[in-house]
């Protein structure tokens, strides 16, 4: 058994923590669970993610962690080409799957992800290797990031503009898309029945614990709300944040 735990909106916002989040993953694991962390954001190494876990006071290894590029990552194979509109957890992931990143089309796939420096110059370079033919993959469609002071957009805003501008109906690898499904099925094997996925959103972690066979969990520490309530699909629980959600 495990909880599958969102990142942003879940155990941090930004750069800052949630109130109980460390103590709250601490006590799941005295109690003998399995935490996963699994983050449909895409643009930080998978080191850097531990770092910042660990600064945070919830120590971690790699096998606790998956985010969508790793995801995105599977969807090519060895020896393919990609362009990279997205940040340096996309880079990593690819070339550890052996993908030859490339500045230009043409290539196998472009591969777009939430990253800050998203300009018009990227646009253009993304959509012009689509309109070459290049296979478009997402990292996730979340149309907006949860931040401390309120949601900013998302990788969806910017797969949006690069789907847009080529033309063509995007693969979504993260959250609650089957490469994340799979993914989350292959590190957890036989601990996952009974299993409960937490999460901020029920676009996303809802939908990803229904695909999953798992319960959903609500927190309203992200995006959600207490005034969006209700919400579909619906949690078996819901709580201000993981603290209270595990007391």
């Amino acid at each position: 058994m495990a909880w599958v735990l969102d990142l942003d909106g879940v155990v941090w916002l930004g750069d800052e923590p949630i109130s109980g989040a460390a103590d709250a993953v601490a006590r799941l694991r005295e109690r003998g669970e399995r935490v996963l962390f699994v983050s449909n954001n895409s643009s930080a190494r998978v080191d850097d993610y531990l770092a910042k876990l660990a600064r945070l006071g919830v120590p971690a290894v790699a096998e606790d962690l998956l985010t969508s590029a790793q995801a995105a990552a599977r969807l090519l194979h060895e020896g393919q080409t990609a362009v990279v509109c997205a940040g340096p957890g996309v880079e990593e992931a690819l070339r550890h799957r052996t993908v030859t990143i490339v500045d230009d089309g043409p290539a196998d796939a472009v591969v777009v992800g939430w990253h800050r420096t998203f300009d018009y110059d990227e646009l253009t370079r993304a959509a012009h290797a689509v309109m070459a033919g290049a296979r478009l993959i997402g990292t996730n469609d979340d149309p907006t990031y949860p931040t401390p002071k309120g949601p900013i957009p998302g990788g969806g805003a910017i797969l949006a503009a690069v789907a847009t501008a080529a033309g063509v109906t995007p693969t979504i690898a993260g959250k609650p898309h089957e490469p994340m499904v799979e993914l989350v099925r292959d590190r957890l094997g036989e601990g996952l029945p009974g299993s409960t996925v937490v999460g901020d959103r029920p676009s996303t972690d809802g939908l990803f614990a229904v695909a999953l066979g798992l319960r959903f969990a609500l927190v309203l520490s992200g995006v959600t709300k207490p005034g969006d309530l209700p919400v579909d699909p619906e949690p078996v629980e819901v709580a201000g944040d993981l603290s209270a959600l595990v007391r």
